[in-house]
Formats: structure tokens, C-alpha cells, sequence
């Protein structure tokens, strides 16, 4: 009897999640997704961690006050941030004050 391989083409991504959201992820800091943009990577959480979409999305984009960052670059695309490798996702708040 021969064994069967499964080889999957998704990408696996890091996510590194805020700490005022890791109510919902049951205290992890990082989770690992996968998805071909930013806004399939944030469906897979809410699926996983219902909520969560409520906290990083507002009307189909990412909240204002919130950054997108891949690799440690910030990106102005949003939920249409297309992730052609495996990357490090880190969703950032901004720092209030003054």
C-alpha cells in the first residue's frame, strides 16, 4: 500500500495580534492564518475567533487607528494587500496622547 502525500499550496502567515484583542484569541499573541490578502487573512480569524473582524474592520476596511503592517512595512492597501509569500501580519493601533 503506497502512502498519500498531501501537499498544500497555501501560504501560512504569522499574525501577530494586538494586546487589547487577545481577549478573543484566548491570550495569543500570534496565531498562524492563511489567506491571499490581508482581508481573506482577517476572514480566517473571524471564523476562528468570532469578533475579532468587528475590531480590526469598519464598512469592508481596516479600522482608522489601525495599521497594517507586513514584514515591517507598513501598507496603504488595506484589506487588499495581496501576500504572495509566507509574512509576518501585525495589526497595529495607534498611539494616542499628546
Amino acid at each position: 500500500m503506497e502512502e498519500e502525500w498531501i501537499v498544500s499550496d497555501e501560504l501560512i502567515h504569522n499574525v501577530w495580534i494586538p494586546p487589547l484583542y487577545r481577549d478573543l484569541t484566548n491570550g495569543q499573541e500570534i496565531v498562524q492564518m492563511s489567506g491571499t490578502t490581508v482581508g481573506k487573512v482577517i476572514q480566517g480569524l473571524e471564523e476562528r475567533y468570532p469578533g475579532i473582524e468587528e475590531r480590526l474592520c469598519d464598512e469592508g476596511r481596516v479600522r482608522p487607528g489601525i495599521a497594517v503592517s507586513i514584514n515591517g512595512e507598513i501598507t496603504p492597501r488595506g484589506l487588499r494587500q495581496k501576500l504572495t509569500e509566507a509574512t509576518e501580519i501585525h495589526f497595529v493601533p495607534a498611539l494616542g496622547g499628546g
